[in-house]
Order: structure tokens, then C-alpha cells, then sequence
């Protein structure tokens, strides 16, 4: 079982454990409620290093990647990031991630956790003579998410480095602990999300001078099961139950973020362009917020009467475990006429005596596109 650099601290904050593919993950530190209020109104502080992460170098990098993924990447200058997934001739996601240009690399972050399926999956297209080689980081590199009104002044103190004019998946690099690393604009809970991308040699250090520069801000160590019930409050959808190979990209609305119909030929991009072109998308992926406190299992079936019209991919409780939050996908007929549902996820986020100032917002944001 694999386990980040952080374990023992983890163990130490008296962490209760998951198994994510393969690694041991903190799922709590004792009282899940306090981590998720603590990304809501203050600052939170996640080990993600579970995740997948590539590095790709070499001459032919950007040519290999641009022929090979559903995004643009020509555009991007050093310091910018772009979302992009790998599909496959049927235009199926086999992997959904973000991409970082560096001066001399490019790097692959997963969004989501989904072991080594994009390292396997972009492996089989590295073809012999191409000048690029690409180097699986999941274990050599760490991951931790600093999230939360406050995390960006605690940012600044614990690194030194302004980070508020950072736009989400930009980025800039930062010497900590000895090591270079990328501190990245990201998006994971709804809050201002910032990323520590850095080599597992300088993970303990960003960990402990992020603690040290967020105690006054009241920074607390958040666990899968407070960064999952963010997640879907946020309507953000991650590789693996949300974005697998039962969805087309323009499924997931993800038009102009993390396909191109314009940069020429890729797997999958003439399905994607047929879709586009005969408007042929019939589900959309969207939010619902249930009454009620009894969280729907991943591939729940939606009913409209006796029809089937839809499946749930994620689920969770919301905020004070008053109403059941979830994403799911459903025919485009059926979420069309549905703009109710965005009232009535205000009105249950604010039942009895809520305090947080964002309860305005609807519980699941991506609604918004499908109504």
C-alpha cells in the first residue's frame, strides 16, 4: 500500500484512513464538519498527492501532446494551464486533467483520482522515434491544496509569493523547502483553490510552513470525505464517476474548457465535431439537491414516472447534513425544464439557522447550464 510523505503527520493529527486505488488517504481527522466549515469561512489544507501526475519533456513534447489530447495547447505560454482529457475513437473519456506549460515540460495533473489510468493511456500513444518522453510523478511528486477565504493570505506568508491576481489554472514557480515548485490557481471546492505542485522531497516542508502561516488565518487539515462534499456542492465533475468512458466531453458541458473543435485531428474529435455540428448532445450532466438525508449509491437510476431518463455518479450530504446534494446525468429534454430546481436548492441550503454568508448560492452551481 502506498502512502505520501505525509503519513506520519497525518497519523499524528489522528487521521482515519481510505484506500484510494492504491494508497492510503486521510478520509477525516476526526470531525468532518469542522474541515468543510473550515474551507467555507477560513482556510483549509489537503494532501492530494495520491493523485496522477506526468511530466513530459523532450523536442517533440508539445507536437506529441497537441496530436494526442482533446485541448488546444499551441496557445499556452509558460505559466498557463489548460484542461484537456484523452478519449477515445469512440469519443468516450478515458481521462479527464489539467496541463501546465513550463519553459521545458509540460506537466499532467489528474483531476480526480484514478491511479495511473492516464500515464497507461497516453503510454500506448508514445510511439518509437517521437522526441518526447514522459515520466510518471505520481510517487516523486506531491500535491497539497490550500483552500478557503483565507488561503490566499496564508499563501503569501508561508511563501512569500502574491498569489491573488492568479487566474484559475495559471500558475507560477516558487522555491520551497530547496525545490522548485508550481503554485498553482485551481479549481476544486468553489472557494479560492490553490495547488503546491512539488517534488515529494519538499512536500514535509510546504506542509509545515503552510500550517505554521495559516494557524492565525485558523487553517485545518481536510480529509477526501470534506474535499468530496465540497466538490459536489461546487458542481465539479472529476475522472472516474463522473467523467469516464459512459461520457462524451460536450456531456459533461465541457465546451470550451477541456476539448477543441478547431485544432485538427485527435481521437474521438470527430464524434465531438458531429455532436457539435447536428446538436446531437441528448443528457447533460447536472446538479440536484434531494430532501432528505439518504445519500443515493453511485449508479442510481433516475425516474421520471416509470421512464429511466438519467444515473447518479456523485452524491453527498450537504452542509449540516440538512439535504442530499448530487451529480447525475439525465437527457437534455428532461433537465431543460427544470429551472425550479435551482430555487429550490436555495431555499434548502438556508432552512433553520445557517451562518454562512455564501448560503445564497444554489448547493450545486453547475446547474446553470443545463437549465
Amino acid at each position: 500500500m502506498k502512502q505520501s510523505r505525509l503519513h506520519d503527520y497525518h497519523v499524528k493529527l489522528q487521521a482515519t484512513f481510505e484506500v484510494v486505488t492504491d494508497w492510503q488517504v486521510p478520509l477525516h481527522y476526526g470531525d468532518m464538519l469542522a474541515e468543510y466549515r473550515a474551507v467555507r469561512e477560513a482556510v483549509g489544507i489537503a494532501d492530494l498527492s495520491h493523485r496522477g501526475k506526468l511530466r513530459v519533456t523532450g523536442d517533440d513534447r508539445v507536437k506529441w501532446l497537441q496530436s494526442v489530447i482533446s485541448n488546444d495547447l499551441l496557445s499556452l505560454q509558460p505559466g498557463q494551464g489548460r484542461y484537456s482529457s484523452l478519449l477515445t475513437h469512440k469519443g468516450k473519456m478515458l481521462t479527464y486533467f489539467r496541463c501546465y506549460m513550463q519553459p521545458d515540460a509540460i506537466m499532467l495533473e489528474d483531476v480526480g483520482e484514478i491511479g495511473d489510468q492516464t500515464h497507461t493511456a497516453l503510454r500506448k500513444f508514445l510511439l518509437y522515434g517521437t522526441k518526447a518522453k514522459m515520466e510518471n510523478c505520481r510517487e516523486s511528486w506531491g500535491l497539497l491544496l490550500v483552500s478557503g477565504p483565507k488561503a490566499t493570505a496564508a499563501m503569501k506568508v508561508a511563501f512569500g509569493t502574491d498569489v491573488g491576481e492568479l487566474k484559475p489554472v495559471t500558475f507560477i514557480s516558487a522555491g520551497i523547502g530547496g525545490h522548485t515548485a508550481l503554485v498553482i490557481r485551481t479549481e476544486e471546492t468553489g472557494e479560492r483553490d490553490y495547488e503546491i505542485l512539488i517534488p515529494s522531497d519538499g512536500l514535509i516542508p510546504a506542509w509545515e510552513r503552510l500550517l505554521e502561516a495559516g494557524a492565525p488565518h485558523g487553517i485545518t487539515p481536510v480529509g477526501s470525505q470534506a474535499c468530496e462534499a465540497l466538490r459536489i456542492e461546487a458542481g465539479i465533475a472529476k475522472a472516474g464517476p463522473d467523467l469516464n468512458e459512459e461520457i462524451v466531453p460536450p456531456e459533461a458541458n465541457l465546451q470550451e474548457k477541456a476539448f477543441s473543435l478547431s485544432k485538427g485531428c485527435y481521437p474521438g474529435q470527430e464524434v465531438v465535431a458531429r455532436m457539435d455540428t447536428y446538436g446531437s448532445v441528448r443528457r447533460h450532466l447536472v446538479g440536484l439537491v434531494v430532501k432528505g438525508s439518504v445519500v443515493p449509491p453511485k449508479g442510481a437510476k433516475l425516474f421520471t414516472g416509470t421512464r429511466e431518463v438519467g444515473w447518479v455518479s456523485s452524491a453527498t450530504l450537504s452542509r449540516f447534513r440538512r439535504v442530499c446534494a448530487e451529480l447525475a446525468s439525465s437527457p437534455r429534454a428532461e433537465t431543460a425544464s427544470t429551472p425550479p430546481m435551482l430555487w429550490a436548492a436555495r431555499i434548502a441550503r438556508c432552512e433553520g439557522s445557517c451562518d454562512s454568508q455564501r448560503c445564497s448560492r444554489p448547493a450545486i452551481s453547475g446547474t446553470a447550464r443545463s437549465a
